[in-house]
């Protein structure tokens, strides 16, 4: 299956057919928004083996790993979006100072209006998709770009994708750079983009253009401290699981090991045993192991691995016209070696060797902050002194990538790894306006004498004294006896009113 671009003289009528339809108030329902998010649910449900298949050409991704890291987790998003969009949309009132104690006060959560997600090919059902259950939820009109390079994934999506949403509010545009240039000279509400830093420059500059307001999920170089005292077996295990999930292709991914000298090699053995137990004796023949997305990545990656000045001390093996990589670790690796200048996005780890943690610290504090930081260590104060000494998009301790699929957790990056953040309620306020409101009613016009003109100079120090404390009428008492004689003068509904505030 191929994806076909969508013809350029097609995306001004899609913009503007999304935008025409936000502003009718089709999507403003609840039930309308309830039944979309069924209808993407259904999706998922009803196309489990073609979803499969297509996902398999793009990544040669295993079943389970598409299960845990894709349909399982925006199945599940679409569940906890539907239990609770009545909580998530209700208006929220507020306190208020004692000028507005008979009003209306509260919050709406108004959606912005029409919406541009651009997704990425390493996780391509997921990351389009899981940021739409929040843009739907909101409300909004949507448009999804998926990425190019997982091309039969985004055809299958182009395909399904009429027959579950409703066409008038949720459309797919496919392309590339030229496709999402003329995308991007459009007027957005809001646009979500997850991808490296380089891209997100370029769509933070077209969206200043136009004052739009954007999420960024990029990534960075994700950094491990291990500390000498860890359960080594443990810790192989989790990192290898997390390092070589989809083939290192996450952007949360450990990109290197920060590791106190002493257990360095007990670690690599630890690894290839993990290896073993994964994936067999022969990883490229495991239905478990996935495969580089195309022949730019596998050259890119190759040439990193042809560079280092490390020493290669696992895997290294490499089959391009299959696009595989084995699982391959490099050990004493210079903090200068061309594999810790970018986020490498594949299979091979590098491990730095320190005598301290504490170099490590200041090694990554040099650096631009990444979108994930982890610790493996049985120490709390070591913890904690990492935690507090460095930044980082989230933190994990004692484990790899799970932070991802706890949707009650924000995640996103800071700095250089992103802007902003999603997954459960924060999806659904990413896309949502909250929007102030004040309602009065047209009585006790009285009560309003106060603000208006003719004032007296003990009418200033009353409305003052109100606004700025909850015990107004203790304030006011005193300024009574400084004053008897104006206050005397005040009107009958002033007085009532103050007391009724001493009472509450």
């Amino acid at each position: 299956m191929s994806s076909t671009y969508t013809p350029l003289a097609d995306i001004p009528k899609v913009v503007q057919s999304l935008r025409s339809t936000f502003f009718s108030g089709i999507t403003r329902p609840l039930e309308f928004r309830k039944q979309q998010l069924r209808g993407l649910y259904n999706l998922l449900a009803d196309n489990d083996a073609a979803i499969r298949e297509a996902v398999f050409q793009d990544l040669h991704k295993p079943p389970t790993e598409l299960m845990i890291s894709e349909t399982g987790m925006i199945k599940q998003e679409c569940i906890d979006a539907i239990k609770n969009l009545e909580k998530w949309a209700a208006n929220r009132s507020v306190k208020t100072s004692i000028v507005n104690k008979f009003d209306n006060v509260h919050i709406r959560k108004d959606p912005l209006g029409m919406v541009l997600i651009i997704g990425a090919w390493n996780y391509p059902l997921n990351l389009l998709l899981g940021p739409a259950v929040g843009a739907i939820a909101a409300g909004n009109t949507v448009i999804l770009k998926p990425s190019e390079i997982s091309l039969n994934t985004a055809a299958l999506l182009t395909k399904l994708l009429p027959k579950y949403l409703d066409q008038r509010a949720y459309r797919v545009v496919n392309g590339a750079v030229e496709e999402t240039t003329l995308l991007l000279e459009h007027k957005f509400d809001h646009i979500f983009y997850t991808g490296n830093g380089q891209v997100g420059k370029i769509i933070m500059g077209a969206a200043a253009k136009q004052l739009t307001p954007v999420t960024l999920e990029l990534g960075g170089k994700s950094p491990v401290f291990i500390s000498r005292d860890v359960d080594i077996p443990i810790t192989a295990r989790r990192l290898c699981w997390g390092k070589f999930f989809n083939c290192g292709q996450t952007c949360i991914a450990p990109d290197y090991l920060i590791v106190e000298r002493g257990i360095e090699d007990k670690l690599v053995e630890a690894f290839k045993a993990s290896v073993q137990e994964f994936y067999g004796s022969s990883v490229q023949s495991s239905s478990s192991y996935g495969r580089i997305v195309n022949k730019n990545h596998f050259d890119r990656l190759k040439a990193l691995l042809d560079q280092t000045k490390g020493k290669v001390v696992m895997g290294g093996q490499m089959d391009e016209k299959d696009l595989f990589m084995a699982p391959t670790l490099v050990l004493d690796v210079d903090r200068d070696d061309k594999l810790m200048e970018n986020e490498i996005f594949g299979p091979i780890l590098p491990i730095l060797v320190v005598d301290r943690l504490v170099e490590g610290v200041k090694y990554v504090n040099q650096r631009d902050q990444p979108l994930a930081l982890y610790v493996f260590s049985k120490n709390k104060k070591a913890i904690d002194y990492i935690l507090d000494h460095t930044r980082s998009g989230g933190i994990v301790v004692n484990d790899s990538l799970v932070h991802f699929i706890v949707s009650n957790l924000p995640f996103g990056g800071t700095g250089p790894s992103g802007i902003g953040n999603y997954h459960g309620k924060r999806s659904f306020d990413v896309f949502s306006h909250e929007r102030s409101a004040l309602i009065k009613t047209m009585g006790m016009e009285k009560l309003n004498d106060l603000r208006y003109p003719v004032s007296t100079t003990i009418t200033i120090m009353i409305i003052t004294t109100t606004i700025t404390t909850k015990h107004a009428f203790t304030h006011i008492t005193h300024i009574t006896h400084i004053t008897h004689a104006y206050v005397h003068n005040l009107s009958l509904h002033l007085l009532s009113l103050l007391f009724y505030l001493q009472e509450e």
